[in-house]
């Protein structure tokens, strides 16, 4: 294909997705002005049925929480595919003889005046004191995700947030060591696995798969809508140690790679 017919190519598709993309906002509804009656049934009902003040919590962990599932399972299985596309190679840092490889050598030592320095005490300071309020703010948006907007997903990447800032106030030893990969693949798996069982609870002893099974509680109340809270913390649990574990190996791969090759081993 030369590139004359791509730049033509380009531009008919160029029209073609703008023509779409206009026709479908010509379609919306005026802002504010919603059509379908599935919004409103759940408004009206979602408080009395769940016992949850939060309706989107209620839709996603409740009423369609199958789809929520094959949500969650499609970041669990992209966290897979970037693990195993990021893992270290052995040709990433030997070469057939088994040393160092000196091309790659070569082009660390010339990236080396693009380095960032290194974190200031003041930075250091502030990142560490954030661990502890993202740590209890991040359980408190999944712990009350049926009362306030948030819930598992949100709140699981406020949790992931602490690791990362422990790496940009030490170095990578410690964050590996405060992150140790085996945990972090438990505490992902725990949470899929989690969110399963209560379905298939549902399943055998309701008859029918993510039945709510629970008490619903009072409402407002923190122990409220029966298993929408616990689906909240599994999946809280599945995206944060989801989101740790592509932090770690996009650090292994763009840091520890490095060290070794500029260490030759």
């Amino acid at each position: 294909m030369n590139p004359r017919f791509r730049r033509y190519f380009f531009l008919i598709s160029v029209v073609a997705f703008f023509g779409v993309f206009a026709w479908g906002l010509h379609d919306l509804p005026p802002f504010g002005h919603y059509r379908g009656p599935y919004g409103d049934i759940l408004n009206h009902v979602a408080v009395y049925e769940r016992h949850a003040t939060d309706v989107v919590t209620a839709v996603n962990f409740d009423y369609r929480g199958f789809d929520t599932l094959g949500e969650e399972s499609i970041l669990f299985m992209s966290v897979i595919g970037t693990s195993l596309l990021l893992r270290p190679q052995k040709k990433e840092t030997d070469n057939n003889d088994g040393k160092a490889d000196n091309s790659l050598q070569r082009d660390l030592d010339e990236s080396e005046r693009r380095r960032a320095p290194a974190a200031s005490d003041a930075a250091r300071v502030l990142t560490l004191a954030l661990v502890g309020p993202l740590i209890v703010f991040g359980w408190y948006i999944v712990t009350h995700g049926q009362l306030t907007p948030g819930g598992g997903f949100q709140g699981g990447v406020i949790l992931a947030t602490p690791p990362l800032l422990v790496y940009l106030a030490g170095d990578l030893k410690t964050f590996k060591r405060i992150t140790r990969q085996e945990w972090v693949e438990a505490i992902e798996g725990a949470g899929i696995f989690g969110f399963v069982l209560v379905g298939l609870l549902g399943l055998f002893v309701g008859g029918a798969f993510l039945q709510n099974l629970l008490p619903l509680g009072q409402t407002g109340s923190v122990i409220s809508a029966g298993t929408v809270a616990l689906l909240n913390i599994a999946t809280g649990l599945a995206v944060s140690g989801g989101f740790v574990q592509l932090i770690y190996v996009f650090l292994e791969q763009t840091l520890e790679v490095k060290l070794r090759v500029q260490g030759g081993k």
